[in-house]
This record gives C-alpha cells, sequence and structure tokens, in this order.
C-alpha cells in the first residue's frame, strides 16, 4: 500500500533501479566509450522528450546494450554512430517515440478536433 503511495508522488521504484543499474554500467566502460554514451545520453535526455520512464530506460538499456557491445568487439565509435552524430541519435530516438510528450498532445489535438467534429463545426 505505502510503496503505491510513494510510486504516485516520486515515480516508479523499478524504473530507479534500473537508473542505477544502467549508470553502473556505464562506469565499467572503457574511457572513450563512456564519454560517447554520456553525450548520446545528454541529447537524449534533451533531444527525446520523452516522458515514460520505462520507455526512456529501456532506451537507454539498449544503448548500454550497443555500446557495450561495441567496446567489447573494440568497435571504433565511429563505425557505430557514423560521420553525423546527431542524424544517428535522431534516427535512435525515433524507435522510442511512443514516450515522447508530443504524442500525447497529437492525441489531445485529434481528441479536439474530432470533438469540434462531432459538434457541427
Amino acid at each position: 500500500m505505502a510503496a503505491g503511495w510513494i510510486e504516485r508522488m516520486t515515480g516508479s521504484l523499478e524504473d530507479k533501479k534500473r537508473w542505477r543499474q544502467y549508470k553502473a554500467r556505464k562506469e565499467h566502460l572503457p574511457t572513450s566509450y563512456r564519454t560517447a554514451i554520456d553525450g548520446l545520453e545528454r541529447y537524449f535526455m534533451y533531444a527525446g522528450a520523452i516522458v515514460k520512464g520505462d520507455v526512456l530506460m529501456q532506451m537507454l538499456e539498449d544503448l548500454a546494450d550497443l555500446i557495450e557491445r561495441a567496446a567489447a568487439d573494440a568497435t571504433p565509435i565511429r563505425d557505430i554512430v557514423g560521420d553525423d552524430p546527431v542524424d544517428f541519435a535522431d534516427t535512435f530516438i525515433e524507435n522510442y517515440s511512443d514516450g515522447q510528450w508530443i504524442n500525447k498532445e497529437r492525441t489531445r489535438l485529434t481528441d479536439a478536433i474530432d470533438q469540434a467534429a462531432d459538434n457541427g463545426a
């Protein structure tokens, strides 16, 4: 009972646990890979506009999987992100668009127009 109330106030405790695990995974990466994942994470936080904690965590865990695999295989970062890291990041974010706040606003807009049309406008 208390956990449900606390989660409503602070967010999912499971997502917080996943966040700490993700951060620990990053700390085990070689420095250059950690620098890359830090940069991508920062961009995702600003450009991704993901408001669903579970979607954000899935995206970051998938990013960690990708970068860990690259580090294990000694794959250069540029081979992963290409010549345009912004394009890579934007394409990566597109796979998690169901968690973006804009989708909620798109639904609200569509509902408002549908309601207006139903009322004869």
